[in-house]
């Protein structure tokens, strides 16, 4: 069997175990609104599609994603985030709710608005996006709101995800205060980064960011590339400079179509390739690699068990339309030889 996977019976054992943990989700939460339709014509007024309106449809977005993810794989999991005092918050608590995510951690501002990103699609294909959203920095007062609300429930936690989608949620304040209550509970932190939110990620359990976060990470220039991520040199000094600082347990850089490169100190990068057979569409797919990475984690899984569980997760949602996830009943048919 090839390093680069795991058996159908390891794949279930993960997800059993999963199940009876706990992973908490803190971040920028938002409300995905997607406008599904058809284009036949041109618009006579400009060089723009006309969408025919079909059908419309909402899903949790951003650290909300995070979330529906660990719901979608039987993970008992509540959100922490800031919401507006607005219509789109009471429709995403709602959607949260449906899915049986806690959402006590989801604190009200009525000086922010709920973050929406609206994208019209056609024929599987995404015309435009519209965002509507507050990106300042959270007031401390609400920062210590979120954080009371937390701290409570670490007792039972095994895992906290950060998503930082550089919508304010995600402060140094708030960061090092997870860090310092997690490092003192041997919690593990998982970290999706926004390299434009200068932050410090020191003392993290794992960080995730794609090929263009990480270079921007190290601040190196990003002009070469490599079929074969081992023998693309750019590509580990980046690996080499982010292991140093700000120096995660666990490196993971996703690579879209060449899958994922997994990196530890004192070992050699692990280059994981892509087993998506079919590419429709990649918004929320980093959600899902965190999400699932993290669970694995969460049950006992190595970090190279984690990485390839993650693959094939992440193989399965870009083959749906939409920000999708994916169920335990299709992670382990994925891992079924065909």
């Amino acid at each position: 069997m090839s390093e680069n996977t795991v058996s159908v019976q390891r794949a279930r054992e993960i997800l059993a175990a999963a199940a009876k943990t706990r992973v908490l989700v803190v971040g920028d939460v938002m409300l995905d609104q997607f406008i599904w339709g058809s284009v036949s014509r041109i618009s006579p007024e400009a060089p723009v599609p006309v969408v025919e309106f079909q059908r419309e449809s909402f899903m949790p977005g951003g650290a909300a994603n995070v979330s529906r993810n660990l719901a979608d794989l039987k993970v008992p999991t509540e959100i922490f985030g800031a919401i507006g005092n607005d219509e789109s918050g009471r429709q995403l608590r709602s959607l949260l709710d449906d899915q049986k995510i806690g959402c006590g951690g989801l604190v009200r501002c009525t000086k922010r608005h709920t973050s929406v990103k609206t994208r019209i699609v056609a024929h599987q294909q995404q015309v435009v996006r519209i965002d509507r959203e507050t990106r300042e920095d959270l007031e401390a007062t609400v920062t210590r709101e979120l954080l009371a609300a937390l701290q409570p429930k670490l007792a039972s936690t095994d895992a906290i995800i950060i998503g930082d989608y550089g919508k304010g949620v995600v402060t140094q304040e708030l960061l090092d205060e997870i860090k310092g209550l997690c490092r003192e509970r041997g919690i593990w932190v998982s970290l999706d980064p926004k390299p434009i939110h200068k932050l410090d990620l020191s003392h993290l359990s794992l960080i995730t960011p794609n090929r263009k976060e990480a270079f921007e990470l190290a601040e190196l220039p990003d002009d070469t590339r490599k079929a074969n991520p081992l023998e693309d040199k750019n590509l580990l000094r980046v690996v080499a400079r982010l292991l140093q600082q700000p120096s995660p347990a666990i490196l993971l850089i996703t690579l879209g179509e060449l899958g994922m490169l997994l990196c530890q100190r004192g070992q050699p990068p692990h280059h994981i390739p892509t087993v998506a057979q079919e590419v429709f569409d990649v918004s929320g797919a980093g959600d899902t690699v965190i999400a699932s990475f993290t669970l694995a984690i969460a049950a006992g899984a190595s970090p190279l068990e984690a990485a390839v569980l993650s693959n094939h997760a992440a193989g399965i949602v870009v083959g749906k339309v939409g920000t999708a996830t994916t169920t335990p009943a299709e992670l382990i048919h994925s891992f079924i030889p065909h």
